[in-house]
């Protein structure tokens, strides 16, 4: 990532635009026509009152076969038909939940020169940020961000993380500790419905001591034109989980469904989990990242968390050998996470470009 070293242009904090109590988003900010939210009760009629699965965990420990099977079956639907779930009963403390997301707000309503003592630079994104591609004269999201390692443990620095408020360091490392582990019991699980070993996946990304995992904090202001832009564009996400830890307030997150775009209604004390491209390769697409944006509110702000857990970065990631066979060939060409994200962060959120250009045509 060293030659990610600076931004195109001057940064432009879009909190503080949104307090300024301007009427009119800057030019820089609105998307093209295609690329706009759609306007309210647009969307097809049949999908206003879909919504992604929702799949109760607490089955998953059951002394019971049939129910740990169930519950098995339920995620591996979800992951072929939606690549979007949500889950409950996942064994993350609900209050442990309720003080991440409070304390992040929190952060975020410090005075700018706290916030701008954490400004971050393209080759890491660690610390606080306002964009997300280096390509100069891109079409922006409305949100600020917090970005930052935990795993592999060597990669955490501390002094990167928010010294305000100050409960914000501790909960950062229990708030990861706990969703780290949820993550991997998921993993385990989509190995298992691939029909591979239940360690093979997390093997694949390095193991449970080299995987990487960091977090991403969104902030998405109020806006006083949403129909003119999103709060983050149309992308899949590039690892391999994620796990989102919704504004339990107000909606935003919307996913692609064929066609149309639902919008997610998250269930209280639930996270939201999505595949990511790295999966998507390594079960040579049996698994599919599906393409999200965020769409943002003109009376509300808006805080997600988003636990994202990736290879580690300087492994090969191909499609499993186990799952590639003469009817369905390796679909995809080997490389490392590395290689793979340094695309995303040259040209920010682009939908699928990026995982259909790694497609092998052999």
């Amino acid at each position: 990532m060293s030659c990610l070293q600076s931004w195109p242009e001057p940064i432009v904090r879009v909190q503080s635009l949104a307090e300024s109590g301007i009427t009119a988003i800057p030019e820089l900010y609105i998307k093209p026509p295609s690329k706009r939210p759609s306007p309210p009760n647009t969307n097809n009629h049949r999908d206003a009152d879909l919504n992604i699965p929702v799949i109760d965990l607490q089955d998953l420990l059951s002394d019971k076969r049939s129910l740990r099977e169930s519950t098995m079956r339920s995620i591996s639907s979800a992951c072929r038909e939606w690549g979007f779930f949500q889950v409950v009963n996942h064994g993350v403390s609900h209050e442990l939940m309720k003080r991440a997301r409070d304390t992040w707000r929190e952060f975020f309503g410090q005075p700018l020169e706290v916030k701008q003592g954490y400004s971050n630079k393209p080759n890491t994104y660690e610390g606080y940020g306002s964009r997300l591609g280096v390509e100069k004269g891109a079409i922006l999201d409305w949100s600020d961000y917090y970005f930052l390692h935990y795993m592999p443990p060597q990669l955490r620095n501390h002094h990167k993380w928010p010294a305000l408020p100050s409960s914000c360091r501790r909960l950062i490392e229990e708030y990861s500790e706990a969703t780290v582990q949820l993550c991997g019991i998921l993993m385990r699980v989509l190995s298992l419905n691939l029909g591979l070993g239940e360690d093979q996946l997390l093997n694949a990304f390095g193991g449970e001591e080299n995987i990487g995992a960091c977090l991403r904090v969104n902030f998405y202001p109020k806006c006083p034109q949403p129909d003119l832009t999103l709060g983050l564009s149309e992308h899949s996400d590039p690892g391999g989980l994620t796990l989102l830890l919704p504004d339990e307030n107000v909606a935003g997150l919307q996913v692609r469904k064929g066609e149309n775009w639902v919008t997610v209604t998250p269930v209280p004390n639930a996270f939201i989990v999505n595949v990511g491209d790295q999966t998507q390769v390594l079960s040579n697409a049996i698994y599919k990242s599906v393409e999200h944006r965020v769409t943002v509110n003109s009376v509300k702000d808006r805080v997600s968390l988003a636990l994202f857990y990736n290879p580690r970065s300087d492994l090969m990631i191909e499609p499993v050998k186990a799952l590639v066979t003469n009817d369905r060939p390796a679909l995809y060409l080997p490389m490392t996470f590395d290689q793979y994200r340094l695309y995303i962060r040259t040209k920010g959120p682009c939908g699928k470009a990026q995982v259909e250009s790694l497609k092998s045509y052999e």
